[in-house]
């Protein structure tokens, strides 16, 4: 299957938000080492695509939602099943398609962004003073030759972070180390972004109860980061750049949708921390025994533990009565009957 039509769309949104910096002014000479019109091209592109993605991005909340609700009933099946794999994996399938939930959804918008990734690397890898076919995909003979030597910081867009001399050359760069410096920087941030990207996610919805489910997350938090330290040295730095605001778009977006859109908490992790109170208070307390919750009133508030009271003595009804005569306890006692002799 050809991908030219990913490549064409790649490269118009890019040549468009070019051609709107260069209206309002910003043009293609460098500050500070820079062509910031090309930069803010691709920071752009992220932009137009997640904000196209948006809807699907908010399917994929509500598929999360979804599927943290099911907890408990996936729960059950694990404790019913427990030791018969196929049979869990059959009934949990079952519960999915009639509660009407999809635990792929959570990826959706990750994989709909590899062709946008792919198209991206593939426009930027042309990016050489040697390519023949400089007005492939609706370029320009002299918007390829900008794009070509566009810098960030004194890096070509199209070098990598394992670029040889020679090609750093044909790029225009003059120093290779500093290149070499400011790939590995920026391939650094991808890698925490990512990360942080899939932790935000998690802290905030929870570990999944379904193992595929905890699998998929784990891979999502520690994998997927830990591959780029590999598979970074071979983007474009152009790529990375556009990696690093994808992912500060996500943070940002994401924050927002789960601050407006809160996940409900399940009724185990509230039973959990109720007990994990009174726990801490028997501790707190030193009572050999569990100690009883304190009693709650309207809206949740504690309300204050009755005090014990001593018994009130009426000291008046004890006192002897006007004209009475007083009683002797000693002498008023019968004395004890002596034994015989």
């Amino acid at each position: 299957m050809s991908l030219d039509w990913i490549y064409y769309a790649i490269s118009w949104i890019l040549l468009r938000w070019h051609d709107l910096w260069d209206t309002i002014g910003i043009s293609d000479g460098r500050v500070l080492g820079t062509n910031w019109a090309w930069i803010l091209s691709i920071v752009f592109l992220v932009v137009t695509l997640r904000v196209i993605l948006f809807p699907v991005f908010v399917k994929q909340i509500k598929s999360q939602r979804a599927m943290q609700a099911l907890q408990p009933k996936v729960k059950e099946l694990q404790e019913k099943h427990k030791g018969d794999r196929e049979t869990l994996q059959k009934e949990m399938m079952e519960l999915y398609k009639t509660e009407k939930a999809n635990p792929l959804m959570g990826c959706l918008p990750m994989f709909l962004q590899i062709p946008v990734f792919l198209g991206l690397f593939h426009v930027l890898r042309r990016l050489s003073p040697d390519n023949g076919q400089p007005t492939l995909y609706g370029w320009s003979a002299e918007k390829f030759n900008d794009a070509t030597h566009a810098a960030l910081f004194g890096a070509p867009l199209p070098a990598q972070f394992g670029s040889s001399s020679e090609e750093l050359a044909r790029l225009g760069a003059t120093n290779g180390a500093a290149v070499k410096v400011i790939a590995a920087i920026l391939v650094l941030t991808m890698m925490a972004t990512t990360y942080l990207t899939s932790r935000q996610m998690i802290l905030k919805t929870g570990w999944a109860e379904d193992p595929q489910q905890k699998m998929i997350q784990r891979l999502m938090l520690y994998g997927i980061p830990l591959s780029l330290l590999v598979s970074g040295t071979l983007f474009p730095i152009g790529v990375v750049i556009y990696w690093v605001t994808n992912n500060a778009f996500s943070l940002a977006q994401q924050q927002w949708v789960l601050r407006k859109f809160p996940p409900p908490q399940t009724a185990g992790a509230k039973t959990g921390s109720a007990a994990a109170r009174t726990a801490t208070t028997a501790g707190k307390n030193g009572a050999k025994g569990p100690v009883q919750p304190a009693s709650r009133g309207l809206f949740g508030r504690k309300q204050a533990e009755p005090e014990v009271k001593s018994p009130v003595v009426d000291t008046k009804a004890l006192a002897p009565k006007p004209g009475a005569k007083p009683v002797n306890p000693k002498k008023g006692a019968r004395p004890a009957n002596k034994p015989k002799g």
